[in-house]
């Protein structure tokens, strides 16, 4: 009677509860060695080391439940209603946390394409700053004027994105009005002269300078010099201040609007 007991009732556990050890602590085991090798290889495909880190981290995550659920299963415990419990819940917190999940998402789709990153100067949906950290979430940019932004990564994602860090060099655009009786030709001259002395002006492509319109009160040039983009915005104050006073010292005169009034001389009332 006894060893009919024990190879009816007793038996049958102890194997079940051997092969669910075996399976939990072998799926153990193999995240022990499949992460870090996992995480290997999304490193050597110049992965975004914290994108690869939650890939891993989620991976890692998923299998322990697929193994905690078989290993339950062989002690006989019904899973489906387990497996319908964790869907459910991720359900109801997907619902939740939808907005973070979108910035989630829109993270991970910015450190896959990499429309910007750490470094770049950016302006999008009225925001502008040096990127700093690329974060799951959020991501951080310092503004011209020292201050942090910390910008949802939905908000980056969905909008256009003026990247002013990915060229090496950039075109200036730059307007100076002339006195209708100046000489074009010559104030070419003079800022052609500017360039040529200006190191940071690039000879190729070369300088643009064209009549862009006639205003009220001047002939307007829009000048187009190539320059570094890394020497952005100072060079361009400096080359207004050039030409400035290549103009003052040649007779080129900028001018401004003016209002003349006249009124009658007092013989001339009735």
């Amino acid at each position: 009677m006894e060893v009919g007991f024990f190879s009816l009732y007793v038996l049958p556990w102890i194997i079940k509860i051997l092969i669910a050890a075996a399976i939990a602590f072998g799926g153990y085991y193999i995240t022990k060695i499949g992460a870090p090798w996992l995480s290997g290889r999304l490193h050597r495909s110049r992965l975004d080391k914290m994108l690869a880190g939650f890939v891993v981290a989620l991976a890692r995550t998923a299998f322990l439940l697929f193994v905690a659920i078989a290993a339950l299963s062989q002690l006989g415990l019904d899973t489906t209603s387990l497996v319908a419990l964790v869907a459910g819940a991720g359900i109801a917190v997907g619902l939740a946390l939808k907005d973070s999940l979108g910035n989630f998402a829109a993270g991970v789709m910015i450190l896959i394409f990499r429309p910007f990153k750490a470094g770049d100067f950016i302006i999008t949906s009225g925001l502008m700053g040096t990127v700093n950290e690329i974060g799951i979430f959020h991501t951080r940019m310092n503004t011209p004027d020292n201050v942090e932004l910390i910008v949802p990564n939905s908000v980056l994602y969905t909008a256009a994105i003026n990247n002013y860090s990915v060229r090496d060099t950039r075109r200036l655009d730059l307007s100076v009005g002339i006195d209708y009786a100046d000489n074009i030709a010559k104030a070419k001259e003079l800022i052609m002269e500017v360039f040529e002395n200006e190191d940071r002006v690039l000879k190729d492509p070369a300088p643009a300078i064209l009549v862009d319109q006639f205003s009220a009160s001047s002939v307007d040039l829009l000048i187009r010099p190539w320059i570094r983009a890394a020497d952005m915005p100072q060079i361009k104050s400096d080359l207004q201040q050039q030409i400035k006073e290549a103009f003052d010292a040649h007779g080129i005169t900028i001018p401004f609007p003016q209002m003349v009034i006249t009124s009658p001389e007092a013989g001339d009332e009735k």
